[in-house]
C-alpha cells in the first residue's frame, strides 16, 4: 500500500492542508494519506497554541468522512522534539507493507539536505513536492541520493496559513471557508485561538 504522510503542527488544520492532501493523493496515486500532527517541531521556536488533543480533534473533524484521509498520532505519543527520521522509522517498522511518501511544499524540497538525518530518511521513504506555479525547482541542485527520492507534482496551492488563521481569530474576524465548517464549529465550541 502507497501512503503519504501529511505532516504539520496543524494549529489549526485549514483548507490548503486538506487541498495539497488529496492533490498529492492524486497525483501521485497514494491510496491514503496519513495526518500526522507534530509534537514538539524542533524547527519551530514557540509551541503550538492549542493542546495535542485539541489539534487532534481538530484534524478528527476535517478528514471525516474522507474514506482515504486517516490521521497518525505517532508524534503525540513521544515526548521531546519530533525529528521526521524518527517518526519514519518507527511507522515503517510499525507498518512494514507500506511504502511512505513524506508530502512536502516545493519550497522545502531544497532544504531537504538539512533534515536531520536524511541520508537515513531517504532511504526509508520518497518525498512528495508539491510545485506551486511560480517556484521554479530543479531536483538536479540536490544531492543524488535524495534527489532521486523526490517526485515533484504540479499544484495550483493556497495562499492559506495556521498564523493567519490564528491572528484573523483572535481579533474577532471570520475564518470561515478557511477552514472546513466542522473545524470552525469546533474551534468556536471550544473558544480556541481567542475565538
Amino acid at each position: 500500500m502507497k501512503v503519504g504522510i501529511m505532516g504539520g503542527t496543524f494549529d489549526p488544520i485549514h483548507t490548503g492542508h486538506l487541498l495539497a492532501a488529496e492533490w498529492a493523493r492524486e497525483e501521485a496515486g497514494l491510496e491514503e494519506v496519513w495526518f500526522m500532527p507534530a509534537g514538539v517541531p524542533p524547527h519551530k521556536p514557540n509551541a503550538p497554541k492549542a493542546s495535542a488533543d485539541e489539534r487532534l480533534a481538530l484534524v478528527q473533524a476535517a478528514i471525516a468522512g474522507h474514506d482515504s484521509f486517516r490521521i497518525c498520532g505517532i508524534e503525540l505519543e513521544r515526548e521531546g522534539p519530533s525529528y521526521t527520521a524518527d517518526t519514519m522509522e518507527e511507522l515503517v517498522q510499525r507498518h512494514p507493507g507500506v511504502q511512505f511518501s513524506y508530502i512536502i511544499g516545493a519550497d522545502m524540497v531544497q532544504f531537504l539536505p538539512h533534515w536531520n538525518r536524511i541520508e537515513r530518511l531517504a532511504e526509508l521513504i520518497t518525498f512528495v513536492g508539491l510545485q506551486r506555479p511560480g517556484y521554479p525547482l530543479e531536483l538536479e541542485e540536490l544531492p543524488e541520493a535524495i534527489g532521486r527520492r523526490v517526485q515533484l507534482v504540479p499544484f495550483i496551492g493556497l495562499e492559506l496559513s495556521s498564523t493567519e488563521i490564528r491572528r484573523r481569530l483572535a481579533s474577532g474576524r471570520s475564518v470561515r471557508y478557511m477552514v472546513p465548517e466542522p473545524v470552525y464549529t469546533l474551534i468556536r465550541e471550544k473558544g480556541l485561538y481567542g475565538s
